[in-house]
């Protein structure tokens, strides 16, 4: 059995235990084993680089550093976490001058950065360590004909150069590992667009502007729902879809899910052990085309 050390950060555990059951859930499913090591903090998330780019590394590095401790790579489930700590995990292995920095700030509190583990994607886990193949065999209830808008954020692919992940401009991972799962992965307009959920507190009515953009797109094309895998992502269309209607006037009903709930209930998880109760626009009519 593959072990990784799962890291949440922090909006997952405060706001989104129905990502975290899942995500665990699913895994737990197909012999991956999650670890929680103690005292793992902040990722030092994007927008942190662009005010202090050495204090974000040594946030970043220092939860690399639990993970090399206790001999396990890492796993994450937000997007926002994934760039940051496989951007640090990437240029401190490639810079030594700025590894020397960052481990001068580190020892402080008695860590080493040592560039000797790997940080992976929730998705990289399943299409490397289980791979398609054997997902489509352990799929129980086929997402038949549920019409999908696959929306991966702005953190997964970008930037490339670090992260490594797929394509940028023409990415087809994750559309395949909802397609795998007997749903089909619809195309939209400004599939790859941000959700805006940045923004939210700084200017929200831009926010809510980009968001709605996002819903109307995905609802034209036909999509019965939004499969994320960011929870600012989850945040900004599920609950900004109420915020969309008492500014806008208009009400969509589009269910937001995260990816891993749809892999649970695919690999035949029941839908009361999964907290589905968060979600502030309800997925009944996703559940009714499962068949749960």
């Amino acid at each position: 059995m593959k072990s990784y050390a799962l890291f949440l950060g922090c909006t997952i555990p405060a706001r989104q235990p129905n990502y975290e059951i899942s995500a665990r859930k699913s895994l737990e499913k197909l012999g991956i084993e999650l670890v929680d090591l103690d005292n793992m903090t902040c990722c030092a998330p994007p927008p942190l680089r662009s005010i202090d780019l050495k204090t974000s590394l040594a946030l970043a590095a220092y939860n690399i550093c639990l993970a090399e401790e206790a001999d396990l790579d890492i796993v994450t489930l937000c997007t926002g976490c994934f760039e940051s700590l496989a951007m640090t995990n990437s240029l401190l292995r490639d810079n030594m001058k700025l590894r020397e920095e960052i481990n001068g700030i580190l020892s402080a509190v008695g860590k080493e950065f040592k560039g000797v583990k790997e940080v992976k994607h929730y998705l990289q886990v399943l299409v490397n360590d289980v791979g398609l193949t054997r997902l489509k065999r352990e799929v129980l209830k086929p997402l038949d004909n549920l019409k999908v808008a696959a929306f991966s954020g702005c953190h997964l692919i970008r930037p490339s150069k670090y992260l490594k992940f797929d394509d940028p401009e023409r990415p087809r991972i994750y559309d395949s590992l909802i397609e795998v799962l007997g749903a089909k992965s619809i195309w939209y307009r400004n599939k790859l667009r941000c959700c805006g959920g940045l923004l939210r507190g700084y200017a929200d009515d831009i926010a809510l502007a980009i968001a709605r953009d996002k819903i109307v797109n995905a609802v034209s094309a036909g999509a019965e729902c939004i499969a994320t895998l960011c929870p600012f992502c989850f945040l900004t269309l599920d609950l900004g879809q109420m915020l969309i209607k008492s500014t806008y006037k208009e009400e969509y009903n589009l269910p937001i899910i995260h990816y891993a709930e749809l892999l649970s209930l695919s690999l035949g998880v029941d839908p009361k052990e999964l907290a589905l109760e968060i979600h502030k626009i309800k997925i009944d009519k996703v559940l009714e085309k499962i068949g749960w």
